[in-house]
């Protein structure tokens, strides 16, 4: 049956998020080791491990989880919209959750120094926002399908931060006839309510639509639980198991434009 709409996920589907925060991880955490001699890959690790922690620790998790926002989107998010009251406590939070997660981090290496890490908790924002990386193919598959195909943009996070990612990247924005965002709709993907909501704002029903994204978690199982077809973009080779099953599999986004027949 041929399909009338496009959802696409943003992170890692058409943004190359990966990228950008490794990227930023690599220039600060080199700062770190110019300053003070330790590894800057071990450095990377020990802020990893202690932002995710802390970011399980708060009260906010929950609501952070169901969202869809993960700990290193917290390390330079501003929390500034969103109508939840969750979302006043995580822009009380930030402040101090970057700090604390750098200088636990060089303090898990030996280096108590509170003062360096407030200076990496103000560098890794800067470093994340100069690299607003798409990735190659997004363009010309997105070229291909507006004005054939409703097309429709469904993302977890923060408001703020999305759409700071999407303004990073401005030419993305007028392909889509809609922009629906997890923090503005109360609830994140997988959840049904979402998919919902975004096939009513298209007009159509979820047999004539497709769900492409990288996470079997989110976008893969939240299409599923509504009968619609899903893609998983796998670039990376990566092993799955039979828990969460797509519709197809993919390496590029080039080969989507035959599922749509």
């Amino acid at each position: 049956m041929a399909k009338q709409a496009v959802l696409f996920d943003l992170d890692d589907t058409l943004l190359w998020d990966d990228r950008s925060v490794q990227e930023a991880f690599d220039a600060t955490c080199l700062t770190a080791a110019a300053q003070t001699g330790v590894d800057a890959k071990a450095l990377e690790n020990a802020v990893r491990r202690e932002a995710r922690a802390l970011y399980e620790s708060y009260e906010t998790f929950p609501f952070t989880k169901m969202i869809g926002i993960n700990p290193f989107e917290g390390l330079w998010a501003n929390f500034l919209e969103g109508e939840q009251e969750e979302f006043r406590q995580l822009q009380q939070l930030a402040p101090a959750y970057r700090r604390e997660a750098w200088t636990r981090g060089l303090k898990a290496l030996g280096v108590d120094n509170a003062e360096l890490g407030a200076q990496l908790a103000e560098q890794f924002p800067a470093e994340r926002r100069s690299r607003p990386y798409v990735y190659e193919e997004t363009f010309a598959i997105l070229d291909q399908l507006k004005g054939k195909y409703k097309l429709l943009l469904l993302t977890n996070g923060s408001p703020d931060l999305q759409r700071e990612k999407l303004a990073g990247v401005p030419a993305i924005v007028p392909y889509f006839d809609h922009i629906i965002i997890s923090g503005e709709f109360g609830q994140g993907k997988p959840a049904a309510a979402i998919f919902h909501h975004a096939l009513e704002r298209l007009g159509v029903q979820p047999e004539h639509g497709i769900m492409v994204g990288d996470k079997l978690t989110t976008d893969i199982l939240g299409a599923n639980t509504i009968g619609m077809t899903s893609v998983w973009i796998n670039r990376h080779g990566m092993t799955r198991s039979d828990e969460i099953i797509p519709s197809h599999e993919i390496k590029h986004l080039e080969e989507l434009l035959p599922l749509l027949l």
